[in-house]
């Protein structure tokens, strides 16, 4: 067997300058490395950005996906309708609060939750009984659970139909909760993802549009609601609490200076990295159109502007997939399934019961997605170069 070909392309790499570092290492020469100007300023260009009242910075999206659940007061055996296709942090915020997720499956061409499937089990959980049990998990939650809020996911920075979500929240008095964790700068309609829900979170991981090392920021136009996100996000302290004081049961979810600081600055040029992402996406589809085995990523006509967070193909049924990703990552290409089917982790399992077969669509994305290299620095002739050696590596392993 011949080794692997280490570090060829990447599977992401983050775009840090010059300025960045000098912003970072700046932060050294004051005395705040945590609670001082950076987040502040960092909060108020994002609120600009987005257009909302409020920004909340915290350490992860998953700790502003957790606050968020706690802002809508959802409380043990309450209902959260989410998606099984994600990254598992949408899910296990909702299980923190010992609540139970309700899976809906996913369109198969956007990978975002299916609103047929969505209207459907708003209306049959809101009526409880028989009805309601078809979306429950085998075990793990009872029929008289109440529905509290819809979580959906943006999914690999294309925003959810949000005209129907938003309908169906208010109708209902359901918190919407917006993971557009993989989709800073994308449009549904004209208007930038994270503003349609109750909350929206935002995550600046390293593979992510821009980055903060670690880190993510809450947006939202719930006044009440921001300032108990902050008091939530400091150990639970509220405004006029000293030091040692604590009005609730908080966390220590701050986003540090530093990586506030290197949002700013990255933040600043975020149209020019979203174009550069989109020129490679845009490579990508071209080389990558006529090739019968794969399936190029499809968007939505209501996403007026796809903010590219990875970019995922889908390999024809008859290939192998896991000997595909092995012959490319012996030529020093780094691929990763994009995603595992949350209903199938080990622990999803084991609490509630599920199996094989109960989200079909979901399932059958999670066995034929694939995750190329990509980030807003790569050159066409990496792109090129990616495609060439996916097209052979098909070929090698392709049987129909």
């Amino acid at each position: 067997m011949n080794p692997k070909k280490k570090n060829l392309i990447p599977m992401s790499s983050p775009e840090i300058t010059d300025v960045d570092r000098e912003a970072v290492l700046s932060v050294l020469d004051t005395k705040y490395l945590s609670i001082g100007p950076r987040i502040k300023e960092f909060e108020a260009a994002i609120r600009e950005y987005i257009g909302s009242q409020s920004a909340i910075g915290v350490s992860s999206g998953t700790s502003g996906l957790h606050l968020c659940i706690r802002a809508a007061k959802i409380e043990p055996g309450d209902l959260v309708i989410t998606t099984p296709f994600s990254f598992v942090s949408s899910t296990n915020v909702i299980l923190f609060e010992r609540a139970i997720p309700v899976f809906v499956d996913v369109e198969a061409n956007t990978g975002n939750l299916d609103m047929q499937q969505t209207l459907e089990a708003v209306e049959d959980l809101l009526s409880g009984g028989k009805r309601a049990e078809k979306w429950l998990p085998r075990k793990g939650a009872g029929t008289t659970c109440r529905l509290k809020a819809v979580l959906p996911v943006d999914v690999f920075g294309q925003p959810a139909d949000y005209d129907i979500l938003m309908g169906i929240s208010k109708q209902h008095n359901l918190t919407l909760i917006e993971d557009s964790c993989e989709a800073l700068g994308a449009e549904y309609k004209g208007k930038k993802a994270g503003k349609f829900g109750d909350y929206g979170v935002f995550a600046f991981y390293p593979n992510k549009q821009i980055t903060t090392g670690e880190g993510g920021v809450i947006v939202t136009d719930n006044p009440e609601a921001a300032n108990l996100m902050k008091a939530l996000r400091n150990q639970g302290r509220a405004p006029g609490d000293t030091w040692l004081q604590h009005t609730y049961l908080g966390y220590n979810y701050r986003l540090n200076e530093m990586s506030a600081a290197l949002g700013l600055t990255q933040l600043a040029r975020i149209e020019a990295i979203l174009l550069r992402r989109e020129q490679v996406a845009h490579w990508y589809n071209q080389y990558l159109k006529d090739t019968q085995e794969v399936e190029i990523p499809f968007i939505a006509p209501a996403t007026t502007r796809m903010s590219w967070f990875v970019y995922v193909i889908r390999i024809a049924k008859h290939i192998d997939r896991k000997l595909l990703a092995a012959c490319l990552e012996k030529e020093g290409i780094a691929v990763r399934p994009y995603f595992s089917p949350i209903h199938l982790q080990p622990y999803m399992i084991e609490r509630f019961g599920y199996q094989r077969g109960d989200y079909p669509i979901t399932e059958d994305l999670g066995k034929r997605g694939l995750a190329l290299p990509f980030s807003s620095i790569m050159s066409q002739e990496q792109v090129a170069l990616v495609c060439e050696k996916l097209r052979t590596c098909i070929r090698k392993f392709s049987h129909k």
